[in-house]
């Protein structure tokens, strides 16, 4: 069991918690949850004993194995299986054993072996692997040819293959598609330890969590049943302590009226020195905060046309190969699609094409009926993509470039509209440069909201807002009035906000018959079929083919995909030393000494040098996305 007893923990000044007492049983599933800052990942630090609590204990099993998902990833040669099975540290050790045995040791080692069912553990990672997207082809790859976010998948691999007590995971769902979010649920709903899990994502929470700690105002209060459970207990709770404080400002309000009046009198000096003590012994309710600090609607757009857009027989791609063929779409004002289906697939790039930053590819079926595809004269489109984030101006304020879309609005107005998107007071007014990325997502949202489209595509638009910020862009979608079309791996926001769903998949974006819990048996049924047919074929394989033959065979497919591995490492390698430079310049105007007069010069140097550089990333990271789609569907089509 897990035993918090009057913990303090503290960030330099600032107190994350204090005087925190909770027991957390073995096998229990927690959610952990709070606003941004308040302490979720340096509570997960300290249980992993990284960082020590400045008052109190914690107590933890010393024999229970923690797991979690490792932040960074070495660059090794060894393939994605291999990387994943060191997360069994008990199997690793026991075949390293196994090398060097002889006699009676070697048969104790094979016993404790099939002790912990070791014969099957290669299985159980591939089976991991698969269900976090990894195509059998990929699961033989060096782990040095994955990218940044397929690197964490490897690393979330890891720490599921585990033999863990208790499992900690921080946004596990963040570099997943909905088909992996999918996966992951099944999976750690079958988990037997104990979980403590952060996510933003509340269908997720809801599906996995027994239990929901919330940390607030430095407390941390356990609360029995999903997240949805929990939010509706929270709500009667701050109701309540909203009410004993409005009862009690009156009853203050009162003793200060009776003191003001009667201190200065002599006949009434005691009673008024008596209530003035009494107000101080007052213990300080604080007032319930229930509601959101996101408040934000779409505009009704200027125009809206009765139809938006029409594409017909459209083939979508990079250059000569294309990723989806043959698309046929006609949207209206009022349909909401949401578009599912694995990575890779090309939901992104069927959102590019819709947004007119690819053209399609002609090709000897589609030419001739290329010209039928078109967009109405009065289409606006508001498109957010994560790349978005990256063209905002670091150099100026929100509120600077919100007046450069409206230079005749009155800036009070301005003020008031940023505040219902979280940018508030000297927020407002501070440049961009040192902004998190939920903070990022949120002002591009909030320009694109301001521009009144009459079509709306969205592509993963929640990957870095909190729970509340998600909550408020549901509701604003629900009250859009143009068209819309979005990609996201949160299913809450997909139910909310669709009526219909489009599965991109094997090279064709079709209507899916069904809602999202329809999918989400498609995809388990698929996994489950995958793994029958992957292990079918690993057995005719092993049956027809000697193990030299198969490195052989694997050693020619690696082959064939070299041009493109060798460009995307040299993308990730630009990529890399591009955002080193990024961060730099963003901790240099990210000191207030920067915009100090005397440094006038330098500031202009830096947001000059900041602003190519931008530029430049956004090139190669448009380049690499192309790279990795065609690497991935060449990969594909070779296996």
């Amino acid at each position: 069991m897990i035993v918090l007893s009057d913990v303090t923990l503290r960030r330099g000044p600032q107190k994350l918690l204090s005087d925190v007492s909770i027991s957390i049983h073995p096998g229990y599933k927690v959610g952990l949850t709070g606003a941004n800052g308040t302490g979720k990942s340096s509570l997960f630090a300290m249980l992993r004993g990284e960082l020590g609590q400045d008052e109190g204990a914690v107590s933890i099993p010393p024999n229970w194995v923690v797991a979690h998902v490792a932040q960074e990833t070495p660059s090794t040669t060894i393939s994605a299986l291999e990387y994943a099975l060191q997360g069994d540290t008990e199997y690793i050790n026991l075949h390293k054993q196994l090398e060097n045995a002889e006699g009676a040791l070697l048969g104790e080692l094979h016993g404790r072996l099939d002790a912990i069912d070791g014969y099957t553990t290669e299985s159980r990672a591939a089976t991991l692997l698969h269900g976090l997207g990894f195509s059998q082809e990929q699961i033989n790859n060096p782990v040095d040819s994955f990218s940044g976010g397929w690197r964490m998948r490897l690393n979330l691999a890891q720490a599921l293959m585990c033999r863990s007590d208790l499992l900690l995971l921080d946004e596990p769902t963040n570099h997943l598609d909905l088909d992996a979010v999918i996966w992951l649920q099944s999976w750690l709903i079958q988990y037997d330890g104990t979980l403590i899990l952060i996510s933003h994502d509340r269908e997720f929470l809801d599906a996995v969590v027994k239990h929901v700690a919330h940390i607030e105002h430095a407390k941390l209060t356990l609360y029995t049943g999903n997240y949805t459970a929990f939010e509706k207990i929270r709500a009667e709770r701050l109701a309540q302590q909203q009410s004993a404080y409005e009862k009690q400002q009156r009853e203050k309000a009162h003793m200060q009226k009776y003191v003001d009046r009667f201190r200065a009198q002599a006949t009434k000096a005691k009673q008024a020195q008596s209530r003035l003590k009494a107000l101080g012994r007052m213990e300080e309710i604080s007032a319930a905060q229930v509601d959101s600090p996101f408040h934000f609607k779409f505009f009704d757009p200027e125009k809206l046309p009765e139809r938006l857009l029409n594409v017909v027989n459209a083939s979508i791609g990079y250059g000569d190969n294309i990723i989806v063929n043959n698309v046929k779409m006609q949207l209206m004002p009022g349909q909401r699609i949401g578009l599912i289906g694995p990575n890779g697939a090309g939901k992104s790039t069927l959102i590019k094409y819709l947004a007119g930053e690819l053209q399609s590819i002609a090709t000897e079926t589609s030419s001739d009926k290329e010209d039928e595809s078109w967009k109405a004269q009065d289409l606006k489109i508001g498109y957010f993509a994560q790349h978005q984030l990256e063209q905002l101006r670091v150099d100026l304020s929100a509120l600077q470039q919100l007046r450069a879309l409206d230079k005749e609005a009155r800036e009070q107005d301005l003020r008031n509209y940023l505040g219902g998107f979280g940018f508030k007071g000297e927020r407002v007014d501070e440049p961009v440069a040192p902004f998190s990325g939920g903070e990022k997502a949120r002002l591009v949202l909030a320009l694109l909201v301001y521009q009144k489209p009459n079509l709306l595509l969205l592509d993963e638009p929640t990957n870095h807002l909190d729970l509340q910020m998600r909550h408020a862009l549901s509701v604003a979608l629900q009250g859009f009035a143009g068209a819309m079309v979005i990609v996201s791996h949160d299913r809450h926001l997909l139910k909310t906000v669709t009526d219909e769903l489009v599965i991109v998949h094997d090279g064709k974006a079709e209507e899916f018959d069904g809602d999202l819990d329809d999918y989400a048996k498609f995809i388990n049924e698929a996994t489950s079929l995958d793994n029958n047919q992957s292990n079918n074929g690993q057995e005719e394989s092993e049956k027809g083919l000697s193990k030299k033959e198969q490195r052989q065979l694997e050693a020619q497919r690696r082959k064939q995909l070299q041009p493109l591995l060798n460009q995307l490492k040299k993308a990730e390698k630009q990529l890399d030393d591009l955002s080193i430079k990024q961060s730099e310049l963003e901790k240099q105007l990210s000191d207030p000494d920067i915009y100090l007069e005397e440094n006038k010069q330098k500031l202009k140097s830096l947001v000059l040098e900041k602003s190519e550089l931008d530029k430049k990333l956004e090139t190669v990271e448009m380049q690499w996305m192309e790279i990795s789609e065609e690497y991935e569907s060449a990969a594909a089509l070779i296996t």
